[in-house]
């Protein structure tokens, strides 16, 4: 049987008509319907639309891969949250390359097959909007479909401008393969391509329905988390086409988070804070699709095909266990210096400046609870599961301890479910969601806009909000203080603060409460800390670690990935490559 609700991203469903990829990309999505097999009436019909749509959504589980990634953990690498991991530095050595922030080419195979895999996505969901546009308007749900896919050609160009700054967008459906060739990567400025993702929200936000019976389809919430995070990056102004620097914030565009992420958008949905953290990082049917996910790709099991619909994109992270997860390949391993982060001091607050002047120490140190819900640590059980301990050794460290040993636990599945939720394949993979916008970031996005407004009561209010769920968020590790020693102590904010202060507050909450969740690097950079706090990371990790020897971030190159060789020798003039001497 199915095991989700609703299996709106199964892969089965295929599509009936040419879909091009940008001519740069030079891929056709193969087609499992001959070209001129299907008449004019059939592909008109509501029937066929839908499968478009549903073909729509599957691309964002077939197109991505276990080194492309689309919840960008394989980029995430980059920031101060986690190691690559794997066996030595030779080991997706271009990932290597990424992590010191040295020896990064635009000819690197890495950087081609992200985009050419979010273009594949953008290339689909256009096929799905021509095919509604095309059906007669009879068809009752035509607008509420364009608003969904609309919602995702945003998400698509939303992670290729994270990644590459620079990009072409592809909005309209009528392109020819000539037409293409013609687009630019600099027809928008860095606002304005800001601005062409919002316009594809704003719309679908009008259209889309407060509740929606299928999981997975988008709800006006999870349009509106979409939008507060766009307008959040645009408001941090990068206006110099030289340089990656923000040169302002934008009081207005932060006006915009402040309007998407107010409670009553949420509450109307049924959309709050879980209990604990940790149920958001559970495989089981009764904790998928919680009131904290706004909106999640949906991966299933046992659902007709050999592996089901899987997480592949996680396939690289499991730890090689040995006689349990042999195969495991143990990539994206949580760094010391984001342990140190979660330390807290004798007011159990975090302690801001002072987080890595130690490394942790488990049987003197108090901790945020959510550390024991993110990083799996030597010396307590993997998963919550007492009878698989973590220790010093190659079960825990394929690399020999060169990465460490500790686990990423938010994207790894209990041993105990193997051939449940956790299914070997080619790589293991789980059928768990990843959740793309969770109420948390909300809550801490809202934060973050009420802070530079100068709102700082506002802000640590919503802050105090995520650390009592932090603090109370121990279902699965009530025993740890008593079995394994650990000091759990996390409080909230108490006093009053400068915009200053305030701003370094919700920052490293954003940390704490979304780390290993691959947003860390991007948040840097949007904020314009990245060189700051990537090169002092570097400073110290050096003598921890003989691979950041090297290791140096450039301002004003390092923060955005090249657009790939491929992709701009194949643009006939109408490409510019993003700073930094590529």
């Amino acid at each position: 049987m199915i095991t989700k609700i609703y299996k709106l991203f199964v892969a089965g469903i295929v599509c009936c008509c040419i879909t091009a990829t940008l001519a740069s990309c030079n891929d056709f999505l193969e087609e499992q319907v001959p070209q001129g097999t299907l008449s004019d009436e059939q592909v008109n019909t509501s029937e066929y639309v839908d499968k478009q749509v549903t073909a729509a959504y599957a691309i964002f589980i077939t197109a991505e891969d276990i080194n492309a990634s689309f919840s960008l953990w394989n980029y995430d690498v980059r920031s101060d949250d986690a190691y690559k991991g794997g066996s030595t530095t030779n080991d997706g050595d271009v990932f290597h390359q990424l992590e010191v922030s040295q020896g990064i080419l635009s000819t690197n195979w890495n950087l081609n097959d992200i985009w050419v895999r979010l273009y594949n996505a953008l290339s689909r969901v256009n096929a799905g909007i021509r095919a509604l546009e095309n059906v007669d308007d009879s068809y009752s749900l035509k607008q509420e479909r364009l608003a969904e896919l609309r919602f995702l050609r945003a998400y698509a160009h939303f992670q290729l401008k994270r990644l590459f700054k620079k990009i072409p967008f592809v909005v309209r459906t009528d392109l020819t393969y000539d037409d293409y060739a013609l687009i630019s990567n600099t027809e928008f400025t860095n606002d304005e391509g800001w601005a062409k993702i919002a316009e594809d929200l704003e719309w679908a936000y009008n259209i889309l329905p407060v509740k929606q019976a299928d999981k997975g389809r988008p709800t006006k919430a999870a349009c509106a988390a979409f939008l507060a995070k766009v307008y959040l990056y645009k408001a941090y102004r990068q206006d110099n086409e030289n340089t990656n620097e923000v040169t302002s914030i934008n009081e207005a565009d932060l006006q915009k988070v402040v309007e998407y992420t107010n409670p009553a958008i949420y509450a109307a949905g049924g959309y709050e804070l879980e209990t604990d953290i940790h149920n958001n990082f559970r495989p089981e049917e009764q904790f998928e699709n919680g009131p904290e996910s706004v909106w999640a790709i949906q991966y299933s099991r046992n659902d007709g095909t050999k592996y089901g619909n899987l997480n592949l994109g996680n396939g690289l992270i499991c730890p090689n266990i040995v006689n349990v997860t042999d195969g495991g390949t143990d990539f994206y391993k949580p760094s010391q210096n984001l342990v140190n982060a979660f330390r807290t001091g004798a007011d159990g607050l975090p302690l801001l400046d002072t987080f890595n002047d130690a490394d942790y120490d488990m049987a003197n140190d108090n901790v945020d609870p959510r550390l024991f819900l993110t990083v799996g640590m030597p010396g307590l059980p993997y998963m919550f599961n007492s009878s698989l301990m973590m220790d010093r050794s190659s079960s825990w460290s394929r690399s020999g301890g060169l990465y460490g040993y500790y686990v990423t636990l938010k994207q790894n599945v209990d041993p105990a479910l193997i051939g449940t939720y956790l299914i070997k394949s080619s790589f293991w993979a789980t059928s768990m969601n990843r959740i793309v916008f969770r109420y948390a970031d909300v809550l801490l996005m809202r934060a973050e806009a009420e802070a530079q407004l100068g709102n700082t009561a506002e802000a640590i209010a919503l802050v105090n909000q995520i650390r009592a769920r932090a603090a109370a968020s121990t279902q699965m590790i009530s025993n740890y203080p008593s079995r394994y020693g650990v000091k759990l102590y996390c409080k909230t904010y108490n006093g009053t603060y400068s915009k200053e202060e305030t701003m370094k507050i919700v920052k490293m909450e954003r940390r704490l409460e979304l780390a290993m969740e691959s947003e860390r690097f991007l948040d840097l950079v949007r904020w314009g800390d990245a060189a700051k706090v990537l090169n002092a990371y570097y400073a110290v990790e050096k003598g921890k670690c003989n691979i950041y020897e090297e290791a140096r971030f450039t301002a004003n190159k390092n923060e955005y990935l090249p657009i790939p060789y491929e992709q701009f020798a194949a643009a006939n003039g109408n490409y510019t490559q993003n700073c930094g001497n590529w």
